[in-house]
C-alpha cells in the first residue's frame, strides 16, 4: 500500500504520464531518482495502454476496421479510467489487463 505523502509527491508526474507517449517518457525519466512507486504504477499502466492503442491500430488496418475501431474505443475508455484514478490519487489497476501490465513492466522505476 502506498502512503498518502508518496501519492501527493508523485501525483503530478502520474498525471503527466497519461498525456501522450511524450508525457510517459517525461514521467519515467523524472522519476528515475525518486523512484516514487505511485508514479511507477501509473507509468506501467500507461505503457500498457499505449500497447493496446498500437494493437487496435494494427487490427483496424490489417484485420477488420470495425474490430479495430471497437478496440480503439475500449482503449480510450481504459485511458479515461486510469487517468481518473491518477487524478483521484488511487492505484486502481485497469480491469482484466492491469495486473498483467504491472507484472510485465515491473522493471520501470523499481
Amino acid at each position: 500500500m502506498i502512503d498518502r505523502q508518496t501519492i501527493e509527491e508523485g501525483k503530478t508526474l502520474a498525471i503527466v504520464a497519461y498525456i501522450t507517449f511524450i508525457g510517459l517518457i517525461i514521467a519515467i525519466f523524472m522519476n528515475m531518482e525518486k523512484k516514487n512507486p505511485y508514479v511507477a504504477f501509473h507509468a506501467r499502466q500507461m505503457l500498457g495502454l499505449i500497447i493496446m492503442l498500437l494493437v487496435s491500430n494494427v487490427c483496424e488496418r490489417y484485420v477488420n476496421s470495425w474490430f479495430g475501431t471497437m478496440l480503439w474505443f475500449i482503449t480510450f475508455g481504459s485511458w479515461l479510467y486510469c487517468l481518473f484514478f491518477a487524478i483521484k490519487g488511487e492505484t486502481k489497476e485497469l480491469p482484466v489487463l492491469g495486473s498483467y501490465f504491472q507484472n510485465a513492466f515491473r522493471n520501470i522505476n523499481s
